[in-house]
């Protein structure tokens, strides 16, 4: 699929700073658009219309909301100018929902980008990686507070089962994959019926070098993809849910949560 629309959810975090200047350098090796998007809810605790709040609480609950949109704003602005992008790239401001209002905008773009979520991140603008990438159908790449890349593409890791959401994160990395070059396949523990040597073929026919690499059923997932990916520092993890009964258990509170919660490199997740 290629990628040539770009959407990045910006809420001021440091990964949401660091999703930003990957898309921008993504964007900048495809030829891509790239356009972010401040996603926030208002106050869900106490709701600032009810008659019952006096009216000086309203007023305040109403400047502390404006306050972390305009500081938002205002990191926006730095990041733009310090990528040169001060009239190609605009910041949309969409209220409700976060997960939901992104989910759904996401689905007019080929790609989201996202920071991994951080228990510092401000309530109106906290968003969820895993859950938006189960209710948008669209692709979520999940960039760590702090990483720094150039875009280049040049190792690229595909956690593999033969599952379907395995197969449609395949899909959906697969322009990135050409762009690249180089995949390690992993697979860990037992996967669908289907010989790997058809998946290597598949990547070989659109001009990706594929290794093999197997560890057996009695290896924790997220900790063999973490370790390996340690060690072997690819660019980007392309991950699908896992389908297998081992890993059905709880599917926002297994393999992918503790991938995203200790991994230093990008994360495409498809579902």
């Amino acid at each position: 699929m290629p990628m040539m629309n770009l959407l990045v959810a910006f809420n001021g975090s440091d990964g949401s700073v660091a999703a930003l200047r990957y898309a921008a350098a993504l964007a900048n090796r495809l030829g891509a658009h790239v356009t972010a998007l401040l996603a926030h809810s208002t106050h869900e605790v106490i709701d600032k219309r009810s008659r019952w709040i006096p009216k000086e609480a309203r007023a305040l609950l109403e400047a502390a909301n404006t306050d972390i949109l305009r500081e938002i704003e205002t990191k926006f602005e730095a990041e733009r100018k310090t990528l040169g992008l001060t009239n190609a790239l605009q910041l949309k401001q969409v209220s409700g929902r976060v997960d939901s209002v992104l989910s759904e905008a996401a689905r007019h773009y080929d790609v989201l980008f996202v920071g991994h979520h951080a228990d510092t991140d401000d309530e109106h603008v906290t968003l969820h990686p895993d859950r938006i990438a189960l209710m948008s159908g669209r692709p979520v790449i999940v960039v760590p507070a702090g990483y720094v890349g150039d875009g280049g593409l040049g190792h690229t890791a595909l956690a593999w089962d033969g599952g379907r959401a395995a197969a449609r994160a395949l899909s959906d990395s697969l322009r990135l994959l050409e762009d690249g070059g180089r995949v390690s396949v992993l697979t860990v523990g037992s996967r669908g019926g289907w010989p790997i040597e058809d998946l290597m073929i598949h990547l070989s026919r659109h001009g990706v070098e594929a290794v093999h690499e197997d560890w057996p059923k009695s290896h924790p997932v997220a900790t063999t993809l973490i370790d390996w990916c340690r060690r072997h520092q690819p660019s980007l993890l392309v991950l699908g849910a896992y389908e297998h009964s081992k890993f059905r258990e709880d599917l926002l509170g297994g393999v992918t949560a503790e991938v995203l919660s200790q991994i230093d490199i990008p994360v495409l997740l498809s579902h």
